[in-house]
């Protein structure tokens, strides 16, 4: 018999760094999960990823237990490390937030493909694209 789901929750944490406190104790403390149990399991899993925001899926059963997926790293966040920019641009189309390589950007949709509503490389790239386009990041080279 399957258990039934309370709900399902998505944080983004760093990697390996995360505690009890908030957004973590917020967010899971009104389901009755151990919250001390999620954080050192989630530090375990994701401290090969340290200095990185990973998003994790929690799913909670009715019965107080949990499950967890951990997801790729957001995108404006690998496109941020890439550039070597703090944040993006405030108006993108009249100020530059940064430049990245088609090769960056290659590498960048590559680890997002799993993540990503994409069917193969290109369409995964062009995703990508749109989003560094938003945060004013230019691509050098074609794609």
């Amino acid at each position: 018999m399957a258990k039934k789901v309370r709900a399902v929750l998505t944080l983004q944490l760093n990697a390996g760094k995360a505690t009890p406190a908030p957004p973590v104790g917020t967010r899971l403390g009104g389901y009755g999960i151990a919250l001390v149990n999620f954080v050192k399991e989630y530090n375990e899993r994701s401290s090969a990823m340290v200095g990185q925001i990973i998003p994790v899926q929690i799913t909670i059963f009715e019965d107080r237990s949990y499950t967890f997926i951990l997801k790729t790293p957001p995108a404006a966040d690998m496109l941020r490390k890439a550039a070597g920019v703090t944040k993006g641009s405030g108006t993108p189309n009249m100020k530059d937030g940064g430049t990245i390589t088609a090769a960056q950007l290659r590498e960048i949709a590559q680890t997002k493909l799993k993540d990503l509503n994409a069917y193969d490389m290109e369409t995964a790239m062009r995703i990508v694209a749109g989003t560094a386009r938003s945060m004013g990041i230019t691509i050098q080279g074609r794609f």
